[in-house]
Formats: C-alpha cells, sequence, structure tokens
C-alpha cells in the first residue's frame, strides 16, 4: 500500500486526483489518501445536481458543486468534514463491499472511547446517527472507495445547501435519502480538531499495514491531474451538463401576476420550455420560447440569450431577473 500526501482543497483537484490515481498508478496494489474539501457538494454519478442542491443558496454562499465518478447521494463537503479513499486491486468486481472498507475509521474511533458501527447499505453510525457515507466505483478489476466523514461540518449549512427547491421535478436521477447526520466531535471526550483526526486515522494505517510507503507525486503526475480537472471536473457540463434528462415545473406569482414554467432538458441543453399564466404581455410567447431552446440550462447562458430582449413586451411589469427565477 502507498499513502499520498494531499493538502489541495479544491475539490475538482481532489476528485481529480483520486481518478487520476485509480487510472494511471497501476504498479501500486492499494492506494490510500485523505483530503480535505472546501466548501463542497459533492454530487453521485447518476444524479440529477439541480435536483439535489439549493441553487440560490449555494450560489450566495459560493460553495462548489462537483460530480463524482461514483454512485449513491449528494454529500456536503467543509473544511470540519475528512474525506478518505482506498484504492485496491480486486478479483471480484461484481459487488460492492462498503463495510471492509470501513473498519479503520471504526477501529480509531474505538481507541477514542466512541462505538461505530456499520450500518444499512453504505453508512457508519454512532447512536444511531450517521456520521459517515461511502461510496464505489469499480473497473477493470479494481475498486475505488470513498468516505466522507462529519467530523466538525457546519450541519446548519449541510441542511441549508442540500435543501432542495419546491419547484417539481420529474427525473430518472437517483435522489438522495436524507438521513440523521452528527459530527463526531459532539462524542468525543478528547478536545481534538480534523486535523488531528486526521494524523490519528493515518497513523492506524500506517500501524495495521506495515507495507505502507509514502508516494510523492511528480511534475507529470500533476500536470495530468490538472489536465484532468479542467477538462472534466472544472467543466459546466460534468458536474451539471451530465445530469440525467428531466422535466421541471416552476410556478412564480408576481404583482402583475401569475408565471408558470415548463422545461424539459436533455443532456443539459433546454430541449423545450413553456410559458403559462394569468400575467398580460403583447409579444408572442412562441418567439421567446424558441430563443431559449437549444441553450444551456446555466444562468449566465439564460442572461446572455435574454440580454437584448425587451422583457415587459412579453410579461407586462416583470423584468429579466424575475423572468430568470421562472426558469432556474
Amino acid at each position: 500500500m502507498i499513502y499520498i500526501r494531499n493538502e489541495d482543497n479544491r475539490p475538482q483537484f481532489n476528485l481529480a486526483l483520486e481518478q487520476y490515481v485509480f487510472d494511471s498508478l497501476d504498479q501500486f496494489d492499494q492506494i490510500f489518501l485523505l483530503w480535505i474539501n472546501e466548501p463542497s457538494i459533492i454530487v453521485g454519478k447518476h444524479q440529477n445536481t439541480i435536483q439535489e442542491i439549493n441553487l440560490d443558496y449555494i450560489k450566495k454562499n459560493n460553495i462548489n458543486v462537483v460530480r463524482r465518478l461514483s454512485g449513491g447521494g449528494a454529500v456536503y463537503h467543509d473544511y470540519g468534514n475528512l474525506n478518505y479513499t482506498i484504492i485496491s486491486k480486486s478479483r471480484d468486481t461484481s459487488s460492492f463491499n462498503f463495510e471492509a472498507f470501513s473498519q479503520p475509521v471504526i477501529e480509531v474511533l474505538a481507541k477514542l472511547g466512541v462505538r461505530a458501527e456499520f450500518t444499512g447499505r453504505n453508512d457508519i453510525t454512532i447512536d444511531g446517527k450517521k456520521f459517515c457515507g461511502n461510496a464505489q466505483y469499480m473497473k477493470k478489476g479494481k475498486v475505488l472507495h470513498h468516505g466522507a466523514i462529519l467530523f466538525d461540518t457546519d450541519l446548519s449549512v449541510l441542511e441549508q445547501a442540500l435543501r432542495v427547491s419546491k419547484d417539481k421535478i420529474v427525473s430518472k436521477g437517483i435522489k438522495s435519502v436524507r438521513s440523521r447526520v452528527t459530527n463526531i466531535k459532539d462524542h468525543l471526550t478528547d478536545d481534538i480538531d480534523v486535523e488531528d483526526f486526521k494524523q490519528l486515522l493515518l497513523d492506524h494505517m500506517f500501524k495495521e499495514n506495515k507495507g505502507i510507503e509514502e508516494y510523492k507525486l511528480t511534475e507529470q503526475d500533476y500536470a495530468n491531474i490538472n489536465r484532468l480537472m479542467e477538462e472534466r471536473y472544472a467543466t459546466w457540463e460534468w458536474n451539471f451538463g451530465s445530469s440525467p434528462n428531466f422535466n421541471i415545473e416552476k410556478s412564480n406569482r408576481f404583482p402583475s401576476g401569475k408565471v408558470e414554467t415548463q422545461i424539459e432538458v436533455k443532456d443539459g441543453i433546454i430541449e423545450n420550455i413553456k410559458f403559462y399564466g394569468d400575467f398580460f404581455g403583447s409579444g408572442e410567447l412562441s418567439d421567446l420560447e424558441e430563443k431559449l431552446r437549444g441553450i444551456k440550462y446555466k444562468e449566465e447562458e439564460i442572461k446572455e440569450v435574454l440580454e437584448p430582449i425587451d422583457i415587459g413586451y412579453y410579461f407586462s411589469g416583470i423584468d429579466r431577473d424575475d423572468l430568470i427565477s421562472c426558469i432556474i
């Protein structure tokens, strides 16, 4: 086993690092990573990103949104959250084994006097409350297992960031299942922070795996990771456009009337959009709808299309920002 030290807090980089190591460092049977992200929502590979996040809240609070390679539900990360990754060669990649990979975390907590247990499909809990969710990705005889540990995470932000809007969204994406959660720190008698806990977990891995060595990434490794980050994990196409096809219905009421919107999105592109309501306007809505078809379901691009248009001509008493709120 090798350990790769990583102090980068960008989720785009860290997920690119995971994939690069998984795909490229075939000379090692097992690889271990520990990493901490700045405030981020990490959505599962098969999820509809828009369905999982509170878009207004994450924009106001500069929270990253990044899609990962593995399945499962959306999770919130911040500086009080510790993530671990174990990459292992496996003869059997036909089934997921979450419990075996979760043991190091359970054993470290036992040394701190906290009884944690693996429960359900892929969770680790304390007193029935989840503090660690796990996910796995398998490919060509290898398994990537990673877990997100709530050590001292801001749970109020977690709740807000993952609060889905009241808009009706119909999608084939996998919806996250919200669980009762807790922070490890709330159950400790010792006054330690997330960096201390990180070191304890690292010490445990080195003790239990006698042959473990530290691997230092080369300049070429970093170049490859950064390229992968720019081409995938830092792109709208991967993080939002890769969402399953979905339909969204929105309803907004203004002093001048109610606007209802129905939108069909495919591969992140607005395939169809229709406006309804009891508002007044002079223009033919079909003309406006046609301008919005074929563009990305992305606020910046929608703003650009609407910039030269006299919105009041179509919706009396409604401005551009109002109309954008009827779409995004």
